[in-house]
């Protein structure tokens, strides 16, 4: 008898994995559930194409031997696998790459935007309020107070305006604070008054649609508005605040304006009540918006200021936006608008598409900080710290920086303009400042239409004197 030599046909059978597949897994990580490790390691090679669609996979045995696994983490592996699409089961033949997966690049095509600095804000930056122990201590007594016993609010959608309480609240300290002609029905809260204006902008606004701004301005003001398509028409800023008798000139059929009359961003000016009239007028003659940021309005320091807009129009053209994240602090991220009835079924309308209604966590703690007489008398001493702050940074600036900056005392507000006293370029003045751990802003940088001033924008709230005067020792000696 003759012994034929038995053959099989390799190109018929399943290629299993290179002896040496285990290379493209090297160390898996030793924190967290050990299958769910090797499912997203493997699941990685599938989605990138290192392991290639049909491929075998190896057994479970061989990788809980290679990997020091239990076999029923291995097994859990091939399940997720398996349930998600990623693989394919074949009885008696093993676990294998399914044939239609995704594939993801190993790049991305475009590289990611920088993450955005978040580190400790430099002396003289713009943008910090001031910790108040007292009042940190006092809210979190309120909000402890609430979370104890939470009520229904906090589990179910409520109205896209807010909680009635906090928007009653609100309405009787403008009412009573800046003349403000309102009800809780008017007021939508918002994250902060960028919120605010970005509602707006959609609800009011439709691309193409010609507005007046501040030049120079608030830079996230022009963002936004830009960015909904509107055409800006930059209207120049002087000691009165905005002209509306230039800014007829350049574009008389605006649709809307955007400003800051209490406390102009960034000049500091107060528009005149002469200029508030014909701005009022304006917009009753022309069916158009303003929408007044009432910026800074809590923080005079020479008698009361002007009452709002708002409370000044009779015809129903103005919207109102404020904030509590200059006076509280900005992680507490509520702001508010007081919105013209004719606008405020499309504002909600945009509130409800963008998140449907605005967080209720701290909404009860900040009605009772403002109903029991808390929030008036943080005010009252917060207040008296930032104008303590202001002239410890005037008189830094006037020793160690005089003969190149002229800095005028701000009545209002949380920063004050320096203007250069030689000439020079104020962005080139910011970049040695900050690497010397001063957080000027160039001034300059604000314009958005013909030759801009040159001049160092400093904020002083939320920084101690000691911490203010090395700022300005630091400052003279990069300008000298």
């Amino acid at each position: 008898m003759t012994l034929v030599e038995k053959r099989t046909n390799q190109g018929e059978k399943n290629q299993t994995n290179q002896p040496d597949w285990s290379a493209l897994i090297p160390v898996l990580p030793g924190d967290g559930p050990r299958s769910r490790e090797l499912y997203a390691a493997l699941r990685r090679l599938i989605e990138t194409g290192a392991l290639a669609a049909g491929a075998k996979l190896p057994t479970t045995r061989d990788l809980a031997r290679r990997f020091g696994l239990s076999r029923s983490a291995a097994v859990a592996c091939f399940e997720m696998l398996i349930s998600e699409g990623f693989a394919v089961a074949r009885v008696g033949a093993g676990t294998f790459v399914a044939l239609d997966v995704p594939f993801l690049p190993t790049t991305l095509a475009k590289p990611r935007p920088p993450e955005i600095d978040i580190a400790a804000a430099l002396p003289c930056g713009l943008g910090v309020a001031v910790s108040d122990p007292r009042t940190l201590d006092l809210f979190r007594i309120l909000l402890s107070r609430h979370l104890a016993r939470p009520g229904p609010e906090h589990f179910r959608y409520g109205d896209p305006r807010g909680g009635l309480a906090l928007r009653e609240a609100i309405a009787a300290y403008l009412r009573t604070a800046r003349g403000v002609r309102c009800d809780a029905g008017q007021i939508v809260l918002t994250s902060g008054t960028q919120q605010g204006l970005d509602l707006l902008v959609r609800a009011a606004l439709r691309p193409g649609d010609a507005v007046w701004l501040e030049n120079p301005c608030y830079t996230m003001a022009h963002a936004a508005l830009a960015g909904g398509g509107a055409s800006i028409a930059a209207v120049p800023v002087d000691a009165e605040g905005l002209d509306p008798l230039v800014g007829e000139r350049l574009c008389p059929h605006a649709r809307a304006a955007y400003v800051t009359p209490s406390h102009q961003y960034p000049s500091g000016v107060t528009m005149t009540m002469r200029r508030r009239l014909a701005l009022l007028d304006w917009a009753r003659r022309n069916d158009a918006w303003i929408i007044e940021d009432d910026y800074d309005s809590e923080f005079r320091y020479a008698g009361p200021p002007l009452t709002s807009l708002q409370g000044m129009d009779g015809a129903n053209r103005v919207a109102y936006l404020g904030t509590f994240s200059k006076v509280l602090f900005p992680g507490l991220r509520i702001g508010y608008a007081v919105v013209p009835e004719p606008l405020l079924d499309a504002v909600m309308a945009v509130r409800a598409r963008a998140d449907r209604y605005p967080s209720t966590l701290a909404e009860g703690a900040l009605t009772d900080l403002l109903t029991e007489g808390h929030f008036a008398a943080h005010l009252r001493r917060v207040r008296r710290r930032v104008q303590a702050a202001r002239d410890a940074l005037i008189a830094g600036l006037r020793a160690n920086c005089g003969d190149a900056l002229d800095a005028t005392v701000p009545e209002q507000g949380l920063h004050l303009v320096a203007t250069l006293k030689s000439g020079g370029v104020d962005t080139e003045i910011v970049e040695a400042a900050k690497a010397v751990g001063v957080g000027a802003r160039s001034l300059s940088g604000m314009y958005i239409a013909g030759p801009p001033k040159h001049g160092l924008v400093l904020g002083f709230s939320g920084f101690s004197d000691e911490e203010l005067w090395a700022a300005t020792v630091r400052l003279g000696r990069v300008m000298r």
